[in-house]
């Protein structure tokens, strides 16, 4: 499924919580915020990355007033929730403000809900909103399209869903086209490498990506969120489609390192999955379908966990009925294999051929076992 599908399924360290994170490295920014009809206590949650580590701050509303201050190496996507006392359960998650933050002051204002405040002060943010503004009429359209894709999933509907699927194809489209023709005007922005990210996707394409890269701005590629790029950019090179896929070895439930080497001479899937994922979940009885079919024509898959409870791992390993072979450092999102393959989002898969050449990525569904057929004739 395309991004606007594959939007509502992802599962990636960016949007997990984690304990706070703290650093002086950067220059100072503030938030200075006001909400002049909170007359219930309430608190304000800033979460954000930084450095590589998920970033959690709050700050308690007194008399309409909040702030936050801190250091920042560049501009920053984050979100702003506010949560009222006593409603902790039913306001956390839907009270909340994506914006852009960067050094200097910055207001946000807003009379009661957080969601509708105005923001000042952010260079980055103001380029967002103008991008916002932009696509305006496709996330609409695209979230009526959820709301109605995600209705026909609870009704098992999967005639309609596939239906649907053009649809969301179009509205991809369109939003991609939109994002690449703000970036070309806008390499120097602010959000610049945000822009870059959103373009490139999850399963990242050297040969389309490359290029838009070259075009950043030096301050941008030079950046935190920049050279973190140019390292994916450069793990895509090495396990793109065509390339002999990456050796590693890693240990089996029993302690035992198994090696993608051993697999030699057949058809092997490494899939990248977890226990917690639901999408992984919810694509293992395709997954355990196309096994089950082709295990006997030379087809082996190599499971690789991104769980840190081992329980949970091979509880999942169980109770879904993977066969096959798993392997886990039971790191989570730190898991050597998965940052070798540059993996930031799951399910994913790499399909490799006897002689350890990597012959496709990312097949889900009939997919993967259409591609099967096609080579295990």
């Amino acid at each position: 499924m395309k991004k606007l599908i594959v939007g509502i399924a992802l599962l990636a360290p960016t949007v997990m919580f984690a304990q706070e994170k703290k650093s002086p490295v950067g220059k100072p920014f503030t938030i200075q915020g006001t909400v002049t009809n909170q007359d219930n206590p309430a608190t304000v949650y800033l979460r954000m990355r930084k450095a590589g580590e998920n970033y959690i701050d709050s700050s308690v509303v007194k008399d309409g007033k909040f702030s936050f201050s801190g250091n920042l190496e560049e501009a920053n996507m984050a979100s702003l929730m506010l949560v009222r006392q006593g409603s902790e359960k039913v306001s956390m998650g839907r009270d909340m403000l994506a914006l852009f933050i960067d050094k200097g002051n910055i207001t946000v204002n807003t009379t009661d809900s957080i969601s509708k405040a105005t923001v000042k002060g952010s260079k980055a943010n103001d380029d967002y909103q103008k991008l916002n503004d932009l696509l305006k009429d496709v996330n609409e359209r695209a979230s009526a399209l959820q709301k109605e894709y995600r209705e026909l999933s609870k009704n098992k509907d999967e005639e309609g869903m596939k239906k649907l699927e053009p649809q969301f194809d179009e509205l991809d489209a369109e939003e991609k086209k939109i994002e690449s023709d703000f970036f070309k005007k806008n390499t120097s922005s602010p959000i610049s490498m945000f822009l870059l990210n959103q373009l490139a996707g999850y399963d990242l394409k050297p040969a389309e990506v490359t290029p838009l890269f070259k075009k950043l701005s030096k301050e941008a590629k030079h950046s935190p969120s920049g050279k973190e790029f140019a390292k994916r950019l450069e793990s895509a090179r090495k396990t793109a489609v065509g390339q002999t896929a990456l050796e590693f070895s890693q240990a089996d439930a029993t302690g035992k390192d198994i090696s993608l080497a051993s697999f030699r001479g057949k058809y092997v899937l490494v899939d990248f999955w977890a226990s917690w994922c639901g999408p992984c979940r919810a694509e293992n009885p395709n997954v355990v379908k196309a096994y089950d079919k082709f295990k006997s024509k030379g087809f082996e898959i190599l499971g690789v966990s991104l769980d840190d409870k081992k329980e949970k791992w091979l509880a999942a390993v169980d109770a879904d009925k993977l066969t096959w072979t798993h392997v886990s450092d039971l790191k989570g999102w730190k898991n050597t294999v998965a940052d070798l393959y540059g993996i930031r989002a799951i399910p994913q898969n790499v399909l490799i051929d006897p002689n350890g050449k990597i012959i496709a990525k990312n097949l889900r569904g009939e997919d993967l076992a259409a591609k099967l057929e096609e080579i295990l004739k």
